[in-house]
């Protein structure tokens, strides 16, 4: 029984380190990326220097932080300074438990799926006000309250939008809902059904994800103009590092969960590019179709990041309450409608 025990915490030991270790290589990439499309978008040079095409840069910085003095204010709550960034970072590290990467590449494909994303995605929150407080600075806590502010209003109508697949599935499981969009081609996909009420779904979906994201144009948070750096302005080195990772790591996540609820998941568009295949081989092309797509959308976001302006904090607030709520509700009801009547094939 001992044997059975140790093995089965080695196999969930090795889970969790092989997706501490994608989700480090992500983050590494995506900044690279980022850094590499908005040099391109804005007619200036990215990173190209360090390593073939600057593939060196973001890990050269990495070991700088490493090597950078951890400072800690005078007057500063130390213990709840130092704790801030894993409060922050460990939600967006545990949010992977629930991924489906691929068929058969999910590490634990919970019956509540969508409930955990929605609970674990919020506690972040918590170590951002966490951060702003214990800083001992005004900038920061005024970072802190308009981050509350922001998660707020915009987690409403992000729960409300995934609710939409969740209805059209009948499941709250990550793979459950897959599976109710299979069938070999990409109009079974739930953005291309139920009268266009998933699309809208997405919509309000994303808008909300750049807001819980911190991304451009809703990066209110960390408005640099105006609060220096917003809620992470005393911090520095791996501490400041872990911040920018759990924004990085939760934009893919944003993706990720996109492409799972209304983008087929690990399906692919076509029946004929490996919806046939069996075993290690179905494994690897289903990895290959949820990372392709999954990297689309990172490009998009990527994008926005590059062309948008920020929005002002009272025009951020008015269009999440004022908008996207309203709109949640409308779509929330319009979807229970249509699959109570049998509109929609479940």
């Amino acid at each position: 029984m001992n044997k059975e025990l140790l093995l089965t915490a080695g196999i969930h030991l090795l889970v969790a380190i092989v997706i501490l270790g994608f989700i480090l290589f992500v983050v590494m990439y995506m900044i690279w990326g980022l850094r590499r499309i908005m040099g391109f978008m804005q007619v200036r040079i990215g990173p190209n220097r360090l390593g073939w095409q600057g593939l060196l840069q973001t890990p050269a910085d990495a070991l700088k932080l490493l090597q950078k003095e951890d400072v800690i204010p005078k007057g500063a709550d130390r213990w709840l300074f130092t704790i801030a960034p894993i409060i922050v970072f460990v939600p967006a590290y545990m949010v992977y438990v629930v991924m489906p990467f691929g068929d058969g590449l999910i590490a634990k494909d919970l019956n509540i799926g969508i409930l955990y994303v929605s609970a674990i995605t919020s506690i972040a929150v918590i170590g951002i006000v966490i951060a702003g407080w214990a800083s001992n600075n005004k900038w920061s806590l005024l970072g802190a309250f308009r981050a509350a502010a922001q998660l707020v209003a915009y987690e409403v109508p992000m729960i409300l939008a995934l609710c939409v697949p969740v209805i059209f599935a009948g499941s709250l499981r990550m793979g459950g809902i897959i599976e109710a969009q299979e069938g070999g081609w990409f109009t079974n996909w739930f953005i291309f059904r139920g009268y266009g009420i998933p699309a809208l779904a997405f919509l309000i979906y994303m808008a909300a994800g750049l807001a819980e994201v911190n991304h451009i144009p809703f990066d209110i948070m960390e408005a640099e103009s105006e609060l220096v750096a917003g809620f992470n302005v005393e911090y520095s080195g791996m501490k400041f590092a872990l911040f920018f990772l759990e924004e990085f790591a939760a934009a893919f996540t944003i993706c990720a969960i996109a492409v799972t609820l209304f983008f087929g998941g690990w399906h692919a568009p076509f029946p004929f590019l490996g919806e046939n295949l069996t075993g290690i081989a179905k494994m690897a092309v289903s990895l290959f179709w949820f990372l392709a797509k999954t990297a689309v959308f990172v490009f998009v976001l990527m994008w926005i990041r590059a062309t948008w302006p920020r929005v002002r904090v009272d025009q951020l607030m008015n269009f999440g309450w004022k908008v996207m709520i309203p709109m949640g509700l409308f779509i929330l009801l319009a979807a229970g409608t249509v699959v109570t009547l049998g509109w929609v094939k479940l």
